[in-house]
C-alpha cells in the first residue's frame, strides 16, 4: 500500500520523512472553520478526520495520513495568525502562561474504509516575554503559518520555558510515536 501525506503543511512533510518510508503528499480541500460550540478536541479530530478521507476518495489501495492543529490560551481556540498583527497579539497572550496545543491525527485505510483517529494533547509553557522580545522574534522567524505564532523547531524555542507531553513531535503538527503505532496497526512496519 501507498502512504499518502494529505497536508499542505511542510512541516508535517518533513516529519513524516524522518520514518524512511516513501509517501506522497496531496493537499486535502477542507473548510478549517470551527462549527458553534465545538471544542478544540472536537475540531481536531474532524479535521483529521476531514482532511484524510478528502485524499482517501482520490486514491486507492493507500494509507492516508490527516492532521490538524490548534493552540488553546485560556479556553480560547487560536490557530494561525496569517500576518505580524496577530502574531503580536498571539504571542502577548501567551507571554508567561502555559498553552496546550491539541493535534488530531488521523489514519484511513482506503483498501478497507478502516478509521483510526486520536487527539494528542501537549502542554509548553511560555517565558514572560517583552514587546521588544515578541518583535524581534517576529522579524526574524515570521511564524505566520504555525499555530499560537510559535515556531519551536526554529527560534520559537527561545520564547519557551517547559513542555509537557508524550511526543515532542507533536507539537510541530504530527505525532509520530502514534504515527507509527497506527501504521503497525494497518501492517505496515516502520523498523
Amino acid at each position: 500500500m501507498k502512504l499518502v501525506l494529505a497536508s499542505s503543511s511542510p512541516y508535517r512533510r518533513e516529519l513524516l520523512a524522518r520514518l524512511k518510508i516513501p509517501f506522497e503528499v496531496v493537499l486535502p480541500e477542507v473548510d478549517e472553520t470551527p462549527r458553534v460550540g465545538e471544542s478544540p478536541q472536537a475540531l481536531v479530530e474532524r479535521l483529521a478526520i476531514e482532511k484524510s478521507q478528502a485524499v482517501a476518495a482520490s486514491v486507492q489501495d493507500s494509507l492516508v495520513i490527516g492532521s490538524d492543529q490548534v493552540a488553546v490560551y485560556n479556553g480560547m481556540i487560536v490557530g494561525k495568525p496569517h500576518g505580524h498583527e496577530r502574531a503580536v497579539e498571539q504571542l502577548r497572550m501567551a507571554s508567561g502562561r502555559t498553552v496546550t496545543l491539541y493535534t488530531g491525527l488521523a489514519l484511513v485505510n482506503t483498501a478497507t474504509g478502516r478509521v483510526q483517529c486520536e487527539v494528542i494533547p501537549y502542554r509548553v509553557t511560555f517565558r514572560m516575554l517583552s514587546d521588544e522580545q515578541i518583535e524581534s522574534y517576529l522579524r526574524k522567524e515570521k511564524p505566520y503559518s504555525c499555530a499560537g505564532s510559535v515556531k519551536s523547531e526554529g527560534l520559537g524555542i527561545a520564547l519557551l520555558e517547559r513542555f509537557e507531553g508524550e511526543d515532542p513531535n507533536t507539537l510541530i503538527g504530527l505525532p509520530l510515536i502514534r504515527l507509527v503505532r497506527m501504521l503497525e496497526s494497518e501492517g505496515l512496519r516502520v523498523v
